[in-house]
């Protein structure tokens, strides 16, 4: 087995895990998506940066496309950035290491190790989703994938802090715990379908021996590995390889958020998503279309909380945010190479999140 455990520098993944990628043959075509979003951004970021006036004079829509552009990209690129360096690192992390961090696919113990890996991991959901794929690429079940994304988009630490100081501790340890439930309920459900053959296995599953032990073998790894320059230049190199799948639908995601910015105010929220039936699914609608960074979206929630009075609709945007964001989604869709295994997502969560809001609102 080629990993850091060796001698000599650690080589990159087996082969298989590349070509098993939904990229299929994207090195030898041209990625208008990935371009043509990448140069939509620079343009917007940019022109906000050195030409805001000028660009105001020509279009109030523009000037808000750009700032919006601006706003998100200074709020997410810290998170791309460690996303796509765990990536390059994770290349090199034994499959061994990585079921055996979390545990044995199909029980509580391995979701809860998998919910508890997001929560304190504190990434954006740009960097949380680029280390979510790769995980499942190193072996994690599918159930444990699902589980971890939907736990971690909004609540890292830094974040936490945030939502304790817009809507208060109550209300911000009522969202986590009930997070946690989505995520184990979203994650029994899959695993149930793995095990029915309604949804397939992960193909990149270890099965451990009996007598591994995680931290002799890290221990050994570490005396035996050689770090420098070279290798950690190949990591950065691989996780830009690796994660532009999924950098392409965050640029993408990051056009289309600005664009809709531009057109649709955040003040109108206090108006129309109040604590209704007709408010939650507005809400909803909302998280699905308004994609925003989670630094941006603990904002809006609060907001939902404190002005429009409906701390149920505050749980469904931070929730449906990572329930039915067509950035996950697509990136869900290019690893497992499955729409039908993409949209076990929405499917699973939406339902639970809409009679939770709901519950929340009425007891409110």
């Amino acid at each position: 087995m080629s990993s850091c455990c060796s001698a000599s520098p650690p080589e990159p993944s087996p082969p298989e895990d590349s070509s098993s990628s939904c990229c299929g043959d994207s090195s030898t075509s041209f990625d208008w998506l990935l371009w043509g979003s990448l140069i939509l951004v620079f343009l917007g970021y940019f022109g906000h940066l050195f030409f805001a006036a000028a660009v105001a004079d020509m279009s109030a829509n523009l000037a808000h496309y750009c700032g919006g552009v601006f706003d998100l990209f200074n709020k997410m690129w810290w998170g791309l950035g460690l996303g796509i360096l765990a990536v390059g690192s994770l290349g090199w992390v034994p499959r061994e290491w990585v079921a055996s961090v979390l545990g044995k696919p199909g029980t509580i113990n391995g979701l809860i190790r998998a919910i508890f890996a997001g929560l304190f991991l504190d990434l954006c959901n740009h960097g949380i989703l680029l280390v979510a794929m790769k995980l499942y690429e190193r072996g994690a079940s599918y159930g444990q994938t699902l589980a971890f994304l939907i736990a971690s988009p909004w609540n890292s630490l830094s974040l936490t802090l945030v939502l304790i100081a817009l809507i208060g501790i109550k209300w911000t340890l009522g969202f986590i715990l009930l997070s946690v439930v989505v995520a184990i309920v979203t994650g029994l459900l899959v695993e149930m379908m793995v095990k029915a053959g309604r949804l397939p296995a992960n193909k990149n599953s270890v099965e451990l021996p009996d007598d591994f032990k995680l931290w002799p073998e890290m221990k050994a790894a570490f005396y035996r590995s050689k770090i420098n320059h070279v290798l950690l230049g190949r990591m950065v190199k691989a996780g830009l390889s690796e994660s532009q799948m999924i950098v392409r639908w965050i640029f993408f995601g990051t056009v289309l958020a600005a664009a809709v910015r531009a057109f649709v105010p955040v003040e109108v929220f206090g108006d129309w998503f109040g604590p209704t039936w007709i408010g939650v699914l507005l809400t909803l609608v909302a998280a699905t279309v308004i994609e925003v960074c989670s630094e941006g979206s603990s904002p809006i929630a609060a907001d939902l909380v404190t002005r429009a009075n409906a701390p149920g609709n505050g749980f469904a945007f931070l929730m449906a945010g990572a329930a039915t964001d067509y950035t996950e989604i697509m990136a869900l869709k290019e690893t497992t190479r499955s729409w039908k295994m993409a949209f076990v997502l929405p499917m699973c969560t939406l339902p639970q999140v809409v009679v939770i809001a709901w519950l929340v609102n009425s007891l409110a």
